[in-house]
């Protein structure tokens, strides 16, 4: 929005036209959206208080978390209020992948926020049921995936691209569009399985994005593109206003989501921040890089499925609870340590991810 005011005071100024650069734009991105979720966030949390949408504590999972009843839920709306604004004050709207990161970000949200709308204020224990989560994340992933399909231009934007194995490359064709789905449906759901303890989720979720903003930046750019080897993918680029308004959103909501939270995520925040990262990772060709990089989430997600299959063949369980922040909780880590511990961890594995850059 504020791009097109550029151009159009460029005839009288061209000094405005250094809004046409993709980097000052990210940089404003990040600061926009850190300046709205910073003032924002005391009057949503004034707000959630006063209506009384408080988290609910499960009886069998750590004591420590009795205390956490009643902390206002849902600030994942603060996250994407942030995110959305900044993003269309800066970004070109003539971008595609703009508004399709944007739409399935803002649709996932609302499955989190009818989920989380109907636990606490409804008052209802089960939510929105699983069936109908699963089927409305399926429809949204899968006409995203349609979208980015029927608008790939070259074949290298429908291709897997393997990290460290810069020339082995699979042509997908139609099964581009299942991949993504997976990956868009995946991601959301272990972001979310991961939003368990305070700030656990949010800061491995910025590094990723901040990470996906830069190979979003270099895979828009020809010149990098062929220098890197990696994917030449036209109008990604913009993206990196997208992802930089996630890590200025993200850090805003940390600020009152450290421990000991003011403010709970919920799934309005948790759903849609996992399917934006990996819908921006399908679009930058590096889905394997996001598993990598995400691994903290891919963890999770593994000790949930790994847990339930043990119990319901053997009726024995693998970990004292799951997702596993839960088990090392009860194995006695203070939960800062856990939060802190797997952060580490995060920091490690973006920075492999990001040396599939260079490493050949």
């Amino acid at each position: 929005m504020l791009l097109l005011l550029a151009e159009y005071l460029q005839q009288f100024y061209s000094g405005f036209s250094v809004f046409q650069y993709l980097t000052l734009r990210g940089i404003l991105g990040v600061l926009t959206a850190l300046a709205l979720a910073l003032c924002l966030g005391p009057w949503m949390i004034r707000t959630l208080s006063f209506r009384q949408i408080g988290q609910s504590v499960r009886n069998d999972g750590p004591q420590s978390h009795l205390s956490k009843a009643g902390t206002p839920t849902m600030g994942g709306a603060l996250i994407l209020v942030a995110i959305g604004i900044s993003t269309l004050l800066w970004a070109d709207l003539s971008n595609l992948y703009v508004w399709v990161v944007l739409g399935v970000t803002l649709s996932f949200g609302a499955i989190g926020w009818v989920d989380d709308y109907r636990k606490v204020v409804e008052k209802s224990s089960r939510g929105l049921p699983s069936r109908w989560k699963y089927f409305w994340q399926s429809i949204f992933g899968m006409v995203a995936a349609i979208v980015l399909y029927m608008h790939a231009q070259t074949p290298v934007e429908t291709t897997l691209i393997v990290p460290f194995f810069k020339q082995v490359e699979f042509q997908l064709g139609a099964f581009f569009v299942v991949l993504t789905y997976f990956v868009i449906v995946g991601s959301s759901n272990a972001v979310n399985l991961t939003d368990g303890l305070d700030g656990l989720a949010i800061m491995p979720t910025v590094m990723v994005g901040g990470a996906l903003g830069i190979f979003s930046y270099l895979s828009g750019n020809a010149k990098f593109a062929e220098y890197l080897l990696i994917p030449y993918v036209p109008g990604a680029g913009e993206l990196i206003i997208f992802c930089g308004a996630l890590l200025g959103a993200g850090l805003g909501f940390l600020w009152f989501n450290t421990y000991p939270a003011q403010v709970f995520m919920g799934d309005v925040g948790a759903l849609a921040l996992g399917a934006a990262l990996g819908v921006i990772a399908v679009i930058v060709r590096q889905e394997i890089v996001l598993f990598i990089m995400g691994g903290i989430f891919v963890v999770e997600t593994l000790s949930v499925i790994v847990q339930v299959a043990s119990f319901k063949l053997t009726g024995r369980r693998v970990f004292r609870m799951a997702p596993i922040h839960h088990h090392f909780e009860l194995k006695g880590w203070p939960e800062p340590r856990v939060i802190v511990r797997f952060w580490i961890i995060t920091v490690v594995l973006v920075l492999i991810g990001l040396a599939t850059l260079k490493l050949r």
